[in-house]
Parts: structure tokens; C-alpha cells; sequence
């Protein structure tokens, strides 16, 4: 009898799963492994009986079918989802269900991870000075130290709300750019820091925003790119980098996600297009790589286990690398699109293959079932109240 890994997802409007295409190269990954995968939401659940509607793939006539079953025996949280509704209907399936094993669990909002990541000696070097925003004042004097300035909020991902700001030559105001909540890019427009918060009013800067100060990340055409880091827990229940890509955005974006329209290139090709030396790419893979693994480490110390992050880095023109934020649940679609396949299956299978790791020692005592009580629910994620993750 196969072992059963429960997908934990949201559905989106019209009952859509954002993730279907993931799901069901997990599922086939799991069939190999002996491992039956199958999703469900909180909507699934049939509380009077203990058992799931479940979403199963049969790989043999390729079609997706549901099915009854019971509770699994671990669970990959993977819930994205939008507004206060949904944040209820997983709140209540949380509290209902706390004996339930967790593979992946939220972590906490960007300006709880920046403090705790600030703790560690050899992680904060990598760390942009980053404040909560508090007023107009605040703003004004972290922008004179900085030239350039990316306002975020705590929550949320993919490049919703975020604003980059650039000191414009002879202190004649700055340039603001940015995105909205939609992902839309907005407009350039000339601005002095009086106007900022005018400007970005009913975006709910004091309760949602942080301030960060910004790293060169212009290529020689204009556009920006970073670094996706996917971090796992591998069969053997160690870290394991699975792999880096780079992401370039789009014209006029000041964000490179690729779900905001961004291209994916491998690290190595990029770096050596800007630092031209095998051994100056060399160096800061390895920098990146030390620095990914000891982030990993560090939020699992604080959080408790769990299975994978997607880091995003940034590298300096000098060759210095940053650490930009943290999530808990990534995308792996940046190594297909780059055509590094083998990469892109161990982002797939090393989630299963935790799973069975933690299933074989499931008999020692579970220290990690409520995996956001060491915050304070004021820190955690906003996403878990009524954002998407």
C-alpha cells in the first residue's frame, strides 16, 4: 500500500487551483516513489465522516479525478490564496486539525524575517537596511542616505505594491516607479518626498509597508534582474541548494518576478556577462550558495522544520551579494524556463522524498506542529490574514 501525501491548496474564483500544472507533476514524481499525492482544500473536507473529496491524477488516461479518502498522514501546505474569507475557512481547518503533520508551513512578514535574520553574524552583512515605515519625516531621512529606495509591503509577493525610488541628479526630487496591487506597471513619474506618501495614498503605507534601501540592479539595458534561490530539505532530511537562476524584468519594471512578465537566464550566464571571470563568478556562487543554506538554517531554528524556501539575491557591482526576502512557498518554473530540466525534477521530487524521510522517523516525538507559535500572531504573515501568499 502507497504512502499518502495530502497537497493542501485554496481555490481561486470559479474553483480554479492555481497550481494544477505543479500538482500534477507531483503526482507523477509521487507515483514513482510509491507515494500517493493528492490535493484537497479546506472546501474538500467532510467533517461529520473524517474523510477528503480529494483531486487525484490518473497518469494512465492523463485526466485528473476525485475521490474519496482519509487524512493523510503528512500534509504540503501550499495554499495561496486571496482575502479574508479564504484566510477564515484555513484558519478554522488549523485549529480543527492540529494533530495533522505539516511538510511546509508559512513563516512570517518581511519585516519579522529581517529581524530575526539580523540576529545572525554572518547573515546580516547580506542584509539592505530595511525600517518599518512610519511617517513622512522617517521616509525623507532614510532616502538621503540611500539613493535608491524600494518601499515593499510586509506581505504579499509577486511584485504587488512595490515602489522604487531614485534620487534624481542635483536633489531635484526623485523618480518613482512601481507596480499596484495588480501587478501593473505604473507609470514614471518626478516627485519630492513630500508627495510620496500623497502620491501612494490608501495603500495603507504605516500598517503594511517597510522601507528598504535599494541595490544596483540595472543591466546595461535598462533592466533590472535578481537571483532565485530554491533551498530543500533533501531524503536525508539535510538543507540542499537545488538551484539559482537568474530574472530579468520586463521594460520600464522595476521588479523582475515572472509572474510579472520577467525572463528567466541561467546564473551562471548572467554573471559572467557582467563579471566576465570564471573565477569572480565562481566566488560569488559560492558566496550565494553559503548564504542561502545559512538563511535556511537560521529560519528553521527559529520556525521548526520545514521543507524548502525561495530566496531572493541580489548581487552588487561589486560582486557583493545581498539577501533580498524570503519565501515559503516558491515556484520552481524559474529552471524550466532556463532548461535546466534536471534541476527542475529534484525541485519537484525533493519535497516527496522529505515527506518519506519524516514519515520513516514519524515515531519520535512531533516538536513541529504548531510552527507559528514562537511569533506572535501581530508578526506573522499578513498573508495568513488577508492577503495572497
Amino acid at each position: 500500500m502507497s504512502t499518502q501525501l495530502g497537497v493542501l491548496a485554496m481555490y481561486m474564483p470559479g474553483r480554479k487551483l492555481e497550481e494544477l500544472s505543479f500538482y500534477r507533476k507531483l503526482s507523477i514524481y509521487g507515483q514513482k516513489l510509491g507515494v500517493d499525492v493528492f490535493i484537497f482544500t479546506p472546501d474538500d473536507v467532510d467533517d461529520n465522516r473524517s474523510r477528503i473529496y480529494a483531486l487525484s491524477y490518473n497518469q494512465a488516461k492523463r485526466s485528473w479525478t476525485r475521490k474519496w479518502v482519509g487524512f493523510p498522514p503528512i500534509v504540503y501546505d501550499r495554499c495561496r490564496y486571496h482575502g479574508a474569507d479564504n484566510f477564515r475557512k484555513i484558519t478554522r481547518f488549523r485549529q480543527k486539525y492540529t494533530k495533522l503533520r505539516y511538510l511546509s508551513r508559512p513563516l512570517a512578514n518581511k519585516w519579522t524575517i529581517h529581524r530575526l535574520l539580523s540576529e545572525n553574524e554572518s547573515i546580516a552583512p547580506h542584509l539592505p537596511s530595511t525600517v518599518h515605515y512610519r511617517n513622512r519625516k522617517q521616509l525623507e531621512q532614510f532616502l538621503k542616505k540611500h539613493p535608491i529606495v524600494y518601499m515593499k509591503p510586509k506581505s504579499g509577493t509577486g511584485g504587488r505594491g512595490i515602489v522604487r525610488l531614485q534620487r534624481l541628479r542635483g536633489g531635484r526630487g526623485y523618480l518613482m516607479q512601481g507596480r499596484d496591487a495588480e501587478r501593473r506597471i505604473l507609470p514614471a513619474v518626478k516627485v519630492t518626498a513630500a508627495h510620496i506618501p500623497v502620491r501612494l495614498a490608501g495603500w495603507g503605507l504605516q500598517s503594511k509597508y517597510i522601507v528598504q534601501q535599494g541595490i544596483p540592479l540595472e543591466l546595461k539595458d535598462g533592466r533590472v534582474h535578481d537571483f532565485r534561490m530554491l533551498v530543500q530539505k533533501d531524503g536525508q532530511g539535510k538543507w540542499q541548494v537545488t538551484g539559482c537562476a537568474g530574472r530579468i524584468g520586463p521594460p520600464f519594471s522595476v521588479t523582475s518576478n515572472l509572474h510579472g512578465g520577467g525572463t528567466a537566464i541561467s546564473m551562471e550566464t548572467l554573471l559572467k556577462n557582467r563579471f566576465g571571470t570564471e573565477e569572480k563568478v565562481t566566488s560569488i556562487k559560492e558566496a550565494a550558495y553559503t548564504l542561502g543554506l545559512h538563511v535556511a538554517q537560521h529560519l528553521e531554528a527559529k520556525f521548526g522544520t520545514f521543507c524548502e524556501a525561495g530566496i531572493d539575491l541580489a548581487v552588487d557591482p561589486s560582486g557583493h551579494v545581498w539577501l533580498l526576502e524570503v519565501n515559503p512557498k516558491p515556484s520552481r518554473d524559474v529552471f524550466r524556463l532556463t532548461g535546466d530540466l534536471q534541476t527542475y525534477r529534484n525541485a519537484i521530487r525533493r519535497p516527496i522524498e522529505f515527506a518519506l524521510h519524516l514519515l520513516q522517523k514519524k515515531a519520535a516525538p512531533n516538536t513541529d506542529t504548531h510552527l507559528l507559535d514562537r511569533v506572535p500572531p501581530s508578526q506573522q504573515s499578513e498573508s495568513h490574514r488577508d492577503r495572497s501568499v
